[in-house]
């Protein structure tokens, strides 16, 4: 609940945030966001504070002791995207100057909301948005970038916002 109600949904404009969401949706994959949540500060410590630039250079030795962590989902496949995308990220950022700049043109730099009223049944999973970011990340060499999960990401970084209508984090008017 506190998650949702001061975090989800909110614009981010920070990058080491945003990697640090890119990497908890991708951990999630087939997984609860309740279940990456709960381990949310040990990813946070496991992976130097999601610092992209640190992540990036990770040897085989941390490889194998973030395997050996139970605090985090122990996935070889997930902990390798981890880092490969932490020097995909560098490299974005290297481009286009952040990452923001970068992951926000999927949106035209604005927070994106469906008209109507919105239910979890009409929640979409995934968008010609998030088709579109997911396919530009897995060109630039991205791991665990599917539509949905980049759908998963926009909305928790505030690109669209899927409150329901009836919460208090729903747009007035």
């Amino acid at each position: 609940m506190t998650y949702h109600d001061t975090e989800w949904g909110v614009p981010v404009h920070d990058d080491r945030l945003q990697f640090e969401f890119l990497c908890l949706e991708g951990a999630q994959a087939g997984l609860s966001w309740q279940t990456i949540l709960r381990k949310r500060e040990n990813y946070r410590r496991a992976f130097d504070n999601f610092d992209p630039a640190k992540v990036a250079a990770y040897t085989d030795a941390d490889r194998e002791r973030l395997l050996a962590d139970a605090g985090i989902v122990r996935n070889r496949l997930k902990i390798d995207a981890m880092i490969n995308n932490a020097q995909r990220f560098l490299e974005v950022q290297k481009e286009f100057g952040s990452f923001d700049k970068y992951i926000w043109q999927f949106t035209g730099h604005k927070t994106l909301r469906r008209p109507g009223t919105h239910t979890m049944e009409n929640t979409p999973a995934k968008t010609p948005e998030s088709e579109a970011m997911s396919r530009d990340l897995k060109k630039r060499g991205f791991k665990f970038v599917g539509p949905t999960i980049c759908y998963a990401h926009m909305q928790a970084t505030g690109m669209v916002n899927d409150h329901m209508s009836s919460c208090f984090r729903a747009p007035q008017g």
